[in-house]
């Protein structure tokens, strides 16, 4: 099975201070184990790296860009990244459109038509609750928190 690597689980597995660090860290290699494949999107790049360079004092990680960067290819080694593809708008604006999704969550809503377009059934991220409206939505995709596996 395809997994979505949620912005906040690579958040976690970059911050070894983080209290949920070993839990994503256990999560992605219990996953790697079964031979589940794991994606990220250049939005989750474009996130983390907004988090890891925002201060501490204002719920960043502090790190410095150079690290953030090094941080995100080993990602990038790891992870497939899932191409950006016309499809994916479209796919975006019906789910924004028949859920009434407004505010910050656009951006959780835009994951889920990525998974979409690339029939990817899984997003792994620490916060479930963001896309629960979201996972029976057309094709479905069920949404999966690290500390379950």
């Amino acid at each position: 099975m395809a997994h979505l690597v949620d912005t906040s689980v690579l958040a976690r597995l970059a911050n070894k201070a983080d209290q949920f660090h070993s839990v994503a860290t256990q999560a992605v290699m219990a996953l790697h184990r079964r031979g589940e494949i794991l994606h990220v999107t250049s939005q989750n790049l474009t996130e983390f790296r907004n988090v890891a360079t925002r201060p501490t004092a204002v719920n960043g990680l502090g790190l410095s860009a150079i690290d953030t960067e090094a941080i995100a290819e080993v990602w990038e080694a790891m992870f497939p990244l899932l191409a950006e593809t016309p499809a994916i708008f479209p796919a975006w604006k019906v789910l924004v459109g028949n859920l009434g999704i407004i505010g910050k969550q656009v951006h959780d809503a835009r994951l889920v038509a990525v998974c979409h377009v690339h029939a990817v059934t899984h997003l792994l991220t620490f916060n479930v609750s963001h896309f629960v409206r979201m996972a029976k939505f057309g094709p479905g995709i069920e949404i999966v928190d690290p500390a379950s596996i």
